[in-house]
C-alpha cells in the first residue's frame, strides 16, 4: 500500500518535533521494518457476515465482500449471489459492494443490501434492498432509495421487509462517522433522521419504501413482534448521535401510533439513568428483553438483561450480575417445545476471565440456568453473525452460527448446536499470525480483580529483554477480546511483529464483571482506571522480560484521553500516542456532538459542577507531563473534536516537551481512509522507535 501524500495530512511540530527534515536514518529504517512487516502480514480470507435459514439447511455469508449461499451440510456446492447477475458463478461487477443479509421466514429468499451499478437502471453507488430466491434467476431490485440504510429484517410472516434508512443521508447515521461540517442554523437546519422503512417483499418493480416510524424520533434499533403487526424500537429525538444515552422503548402498531413504554431516565431502580439496546420481542408477544447498563457508544453493547411488559411497566432484571451480557435471544427450542414456554433466553456474556461465554437456556424468571455447567461454553476471541458486537444468527432449532477469531486462529464460521460448538469452514487453513503469542493476565487494584491481554515479541526470547507499549481500549464501557487483526490505525499485531510487548488491559469501566465494575470510574476518570493499569504493568513486568527504560503508551479515543492523562500523573511512561483524544473536559461538552453521554458519568453537566469535569482534565496538570508525544485526529471526529488535540499540542509545545500533531482530512471518530491508517501507523512505529531505541 503506498504512503500517503504529503498533502494529505496537515501536520504540526514542536519545539522538538520529529519533523520531516528531522526525519533520519532511525525513523527511515523503523518505517522499512514496518513494510516489511506489513508485506508479511497474511491476513487471509476476511468473513464480514453469516447467516442460517431458519430452517436449519442452508448458510449464507459473506466474505471478502462476495455473498455466497450452501447447504449447511456441504459447503462444496456454495453459489455465488450478486445483485449485478444471477445467482451462480458468474463475476460479481467491481463496482458492488453487498451486505446485512436476512433469510425470510420460510428459508426461500434471502435479502441483501447492494450498491451495484446497472446501466440499466443508472445505479452508481447507492445501496439498495435486492431479493434473491436462490433459484438461478438475477437478484431483484426491490427499492429505489437515496440516502443510508443498513439492518433488513423480514417480517415474520415474509410479507414484508423492515431497515433503517436515512432518506437524503450525507453520511452514515452515527457519531463515529465524519460529521458535516458546520453550517446554516446549527441544531435546526440539516439535521438527518433514521426512520424504519418498509417494503413489500414481493414487489415486481423497484419502489420507495414506507417511512413507518415518526418523522420526529431517530431510531437506531427495532424488531418485529412475533404476529407482524407491530414493531418495538429504541428511539430518541434527534440529532441521533447526541440522544443515543437518553433514548426510549417504544411499541408501535404498523400504521399506528407510537407508544413510549420505558424511559430510563424517568424510572427508580439499577437501570435509572442508563441505556437500553438490542429490544427482543418474546415469542409470545406479551414481553420484551433488553440489554440495559452503562454504555459509552451505541453499538458497543454491554449491561445485564431486562425484561418488561410489550404494555409496559417496570423492567426487571435478570441474570449474572458479575459478567455483562453483550447480546441474547429467546430460546427458539424452548418456545417449541414448551419446555420453558417463553421463559427461557440464551445469553452472551464477557465474563471476569477476558473470555467469552454462551449460556444456554436462563429461566428469566428464576434468573438460573436450565443446563448444566457442561453447557456452558467460553471462547477465548470475538465472534459475530452480523452489525450487532457478539451477535449470532439463530435457526428454529435452536442451531447457532457465527464468526470466530482470536488473535491465533483466523476468521472462520462455526455453528453450535445444543451446547457443542464446532468449526464449519477451513477457508483460512495455513494461515499463520505474523506476530507473537498472546496470554491472557490477572491481577488485583484496590478491590477489583482486573483482566488483560498480553501480546508477546514475535519469537518472544525470555533471555533478552523487549520494550514494550501499554495499549488503553477506548470507551471507557468496552473491553480487549482476542480477535484477528483487523488493521488499526495502533495496531498491536505489527508492534508485536516489530519487537514489542503489547499490553491491552480491561480497567475498571470495562465490560466483563458486571455493572458495578462498568461503574466503578464514574466521577474518577484517569484515576482509578490509570492505578489499576499500573498495577498490571506492575504483574507483567516482575514475569516477562521487560526494558522498563522502553515503556510506551498509546490509545485512542477514551484510551487517547487515558494517554493524554496518564503522562500529566507518572513519568513512568517514555513515549506517547494519542488518537483522538481529550485534554479538557469542561471545553469538551461545548465542543463535541455527543455531550448526552457525559450526565450518567460525571453525575451533572459541566455547568452544574464543573470542579468534577476539572478533576479529570489533563490540560490541568499539563505542567507535569514531560513524555514525548504524537497527537492525532480527524478533522470531522464529532466525538473528540480536533480543538482538544489542539489545546493539548499546544501546551505541550509550551513547555517544550517533544511532540507532533496531525490532523487527518475527511475523517470522523473511526478513520475509514486506509492510507490514513496506515499513515498513523508509521508515525507511532517511528515515534517509539525515536524515543525508546534499543539500547537505552
Amino acid at each position: 500500500m503506498p504512503r500517503i501524500f504529503p498533502f494529505a495530512a496537515v501536520v504540526f511540530g514542536g519545539a522538538f518535533a520529529l519533523a520531516a527534515a528531522a526525519q533520519d536514518a532511525s525513523t527511515a529504517a523503523s518505517t522499512a521494518r514496518l513494510e516489511a512487516v506489513l508485506q508479511g502480514f497474511n491476513h487471509g480470507q476476511l468473513i464480514e457476515q453469516v447467516a442460517i435459514s431458519p430452517d436449519g439447511k442452508r448458510l449464507a455469508w459473506i466474505e471478502d465482500g462476495e455473498i455466497s449461499v450452501a447447504p449447511l451440510d456441504n459447503l462444496d456446492k456454495r453459489r455465488r449471489v450478486t445483485a449485478s447477475g444471477a445467482s451462480g458463478s458468474d463475476t460479481a461487477d467491481a463496482r458492488c459492494t453487498e451486505q446485512d443479509l436476512a433469510w425470510s421466514p420460510d428459508s426461500t429468499a434471502l435479502a441483501f443490501f447492494s450498491s451495484c451499478a446497472r446501466a440499466s437502471d443508472g445505479i452508481e453507488s447507492q445501496e439498495n434492498l435486492f431479493l434473491t430466491h436462490l433459484d438461478g434467476n438475477p437478484a431483484a431490485r426491490l427499492t429505489d432509495l437515496h440516502g443510508y440504510v443498513h439492518s433488513p429484517v423480514f417480517a415474520p410472516d415474509g410479507r414484508y421487509i423492515a431497515f433503517l434508512y436515512v432518506e437524503g443521508a450525507t453520511r452514515a447515521a452515527g457519531a463515529l462517522a465524519a460529521m458535516k461540517r458546520p453550517s446554516g442554523v446549527i441544531g435546526q437546519e440539516g439535521i438527518e433522521i433514521q426512520r424504519i422503512a418498509v417494503v413489500q417483499a414481493g414487489v415486481a418493480a423497484p419502489m420507495e419504501p414506507a417511512l413507518v416510524s415518526p418523522a420526529n424520533l431517530h431510531v437506531y434499533e427495532f424488531d418485529w413482534s412475533p404476529d407482524a403487526k407491530s414493531l418495538a424500537y429504541i428511539a430518541a429525538d434527534p440529532p441521533g448521535e447526541n440522544n443515543w444515552w437518553v433514548a426510549k422503548l417504544y411499541t408501535q402498531p404498523v400504521g399506528g401510533t407510537a407508544m413510549s413504554i420505558l424511559a430510563p431516565a424517568e424510572i427508580s431502580g439499577p437501570l435509572h439513568g442508563l441505556q437500553i439496546a438490542v429490544p427482543r420481542w418474546s415469542p409470545d408477544g406479551k414481553h420484551i428483553a433488553f440489554i440495559g447498563g452503562l454504555m459509552s457508544d451505541q453499538g458497543v453493547t454491554g449491561g445485564d438483561l431486562y425484561i418488561i411488559p410489550a404494555s409496559g411497566g417496570q423492567p426487571r432484571r435478570c441474570a449474572d450480575p458479575n459478567a455483562t451480557v453483550v447480546w441474547f435471544h429467546w430460546d427458539p427450542i424452548s418456545h417449541v417445545s414448551g419446555l420453558h414456554g417463553d421463559d427461557s433466553i440464551d445469553l452472551t456474556e464477557i465474563g471476569g476471565d477476558g473470555l467469552l461465554h454462551l449460556i444456554p437456556s436462563l429461566e428469566i424468571s428464576t434468573g438460573a440456568s436450565g443446563v448444566t455447567e457442561e453447557g456452558e461454553q467460553a471462547f477465548g476471541g470475538t465472534i459475530s453473525g452480523g452489525s450487532l458486537m457478539s451477535s449470532q444468527s439463530v435457526a428454529r432449532d435452536g442451531t447457532e452460527a457465527f464468526v470466530f477469531s482470536s488473535y491465533s486462529k483466523p476468521p472462520e464460521i462455526w455453528i453450535d448446536h445444543a451446547g457443542k460448538a464446532r468449526q464449519l469452514t477451513h477457508f483460512n487453513d495455513g494461515v499463520e499470525p505474523s506476530w507473537g503469542k498472546s496470554v491472557s493476565v490477572e491481577w488485583t487494584s484496590d478491590k477489583f480483580h482486573v483482566q488483560g491481554w498480553l501480546m508477546l515479541p514475535k519469537e518472544y526470547d525470555p533471555a533478552k529483554k523487549y520494550p514494550l507499549i501499554v495499549q488503553v481500549h477506548g470507551g471507557p464501557a468496552s473491553a480487549v477480546l482476542p480477535r484477528w487483526g483487523t488493521g488499526s490505525p495502533l495496531s498491536p499485531e505489527a508492534f508485536s511483529a516489530l519487537g514489542y510487548f503489547v499490553f491491552m488491559p480491561n480497567p475498571r469501566g470495562s465490560y466483563g464483571q458486571g455493572e458495578a465494575f462498568t461503574q466503578a470510574n464514574r466521577k474518577d476518570f484517569g484515576y482509578g482506571d490509570l492505578r489499576g493499569i499500573l498495577a498490571g504493568l506492575d504483574a507483567v513486568e516482575s514475569e516477562y522480560s521487560i526494558d522498563p527504560n522502553r515503556v510506551g503508551l498509546d490509545g485512542w479515543s477514551y484510551g487517547g484521553f487515558m494517554t493524554m492523562f496518564a503522562i500529566t500523573q507518572t513519568q513512568r511512561f517514555k513515549a506517547a500516542v494519542a488518537g483522538a483524544g481529550i485534554s479538557d473536559w469542561l471545553s469538551y461538552y461545548g465542543e463535541n456532538s455527543i455531550d448526552q453521554w457525559m450526565i450518567p458519568y460525571f453525575g451533572a453537566s459541566v455547568y452544574d459542577d464543573p470542579a468534577v469535569y476539572a478533576r479529570s482534565s489533563a490540560i490541568d496538570f499539563i505542567k507535569q507531563a514531560h513524555t514525548p508525544t504524537l497527537i492525532v485526529v480527524g478533522d470531522r471526529d464529532g466525538e473528540c473534536p480536533a480543538p482538544q488535540s489542539f489545546e493539548f499540542w499546544h501546551a505541550l509545545r509550551d513547555l517544550n516537551v517533544p511532540t507532533q500533531f496531525v490532523v487527518y482530512p475527511n475523517e470522523g471518530h473511526g478513520f475509514v481512509n486506509p492510507d490514513h491508517r496506515r499513515d498513523v501507523l508509521e508515525r507511532a512505529v517511528a515515534w517509539f522507535t525515536e524515543y525508546m531505541p534499543s539500547g537505552s
